[in-house]
């Protein structure tokens, strides 16, 4: 059993109708058919969002994506029409707040590896392969892989967790055409992301994206939705302290999960039991950490931004 401790009720907004309320994002529909994503404070961990919020979380990832949405539209289109707040929206939602496009989403998470860990490190321990891709011998946690690779999963309800698939499955599923295409825009998104990310000091050690199609005059066309290469949906490593062999130093939630998993949560993991809400230090260790993503990669302090 998981999900959420405490699940929030939405906020109720003229206009908009509420369709859905994730792990970090409330999903409207205004009135012209656009959707309305707006990414809350929440926070997540081992399959359960937490009690407890961290401020400015949602505003750094839609922030950061939206930097890197600018950055990445000359290989494939996004899905953000305007970041207006609607009208008669509470004040809490200026900067978290993106109208886009409508898509028919594709189900399969897009996740692009350059090095091993995770649940890659996981796979490959077992049998040498990640989602049925075959990998050197030799391989520890942390290491660069010999090119970055496409490790699909399919996408998981809140609570549950995201399943690794080979592209052969995918193909089943959507089309090989269809495959083929996706495969080849993650890895040609990851392999810009990795580049600008390396440029300023750090790791894109993997990333996972989610696309759709836009229908169009000339046919449908693929676009990059939700969020994109933020501390959630990626790992980001310091490159000057990157070692092959151990668990490397993250811009994440690895607070948050440390502490969870440690006696001074009395938290049992493998209970039923939900999780207990979270001290102020790890809180405010853990929303530095998502500042200092920002800062890093952008290289413009948060202070100019809110």
């Amino acid at each position: 059993m998981s999900g959420f401790v405490e699940k929030p009720e939405p906020v109720q907004v003229p206009g908009l109708t509420h369709l859905h309320t994730g792990k970090v994002r409330d999903l409207y529909r205004n009135e012209a058919g656009d959707l309305v994503m707006v990414a809350s404070d929440r926070i997540s961990a081992y399959d359960w969002v937490l009690p407890t919020e961290i401020p400015d979380k949602g505003r750094v990832l839609t922030q950061l994506s939206l930097w890197w949405f600018d950055r990445l539209s000359d290989l494939v289109p996004h899905h953000v029409l305007s970041t207006e707040l609607p009208a008669g929206a509470p004040a809490d939602w200026a900067g978290r707040t993106l109208v886009c496009k409508s898509l028919n989403m594709v189900q399969v998470e897009c996740v692009a590896r350059g090095y091993l860990t995770g649940s890659g490190l996981i796979e490959y321990d077992e049998s040498r392969t990640v989602c049925g891709v075959p990998l050197p011998e030799g391989l520890t946690d942390g290491s660069e892989l010999p090119a970055p690779i496409f490790t699909p999963a399919t996408k998981a309800a809140v609570g549950d967790h995201d399943e690794n698939v080979s592209f052969e499955e995918v193909a089943r599923q959507v089309g090989t055409e269809t495959a083929e295409l996706l495969r080849r825009t993650t890895l040609a998104v990851y392999s810009r992301a990795l580049d600008i990310a390396r440029e300023r000091g750090l790791i894109l050690a993997d990333t996972k994206f989610e696309f759709g199609f836009e229908s169009t005059p000339d046919g449908d066309r693929l676009v990059l939705a939700d969020e994109v290469l933020t501390p959630d949906s990626s790992r980001f490593w310091p490159a000057d302290q990157w070692q092959p062999g151990r668990a490397q130093p993250s811009y994440d939630k690895q607070f948050v999960r440390n502490w969870l998993t440690s006696p001074a949560s009395g938290w049992d993991r493998k209970s039923e039991t939900p999780p207990p809400p979270l001290p102020q230090e790890i809180v405010d260790a853990t929303r530095a950490k998502y500042l200092e993503a920002y800062e890093l990669l952008t290289g413009k302090p948060w202070s100019d931004t809110f």
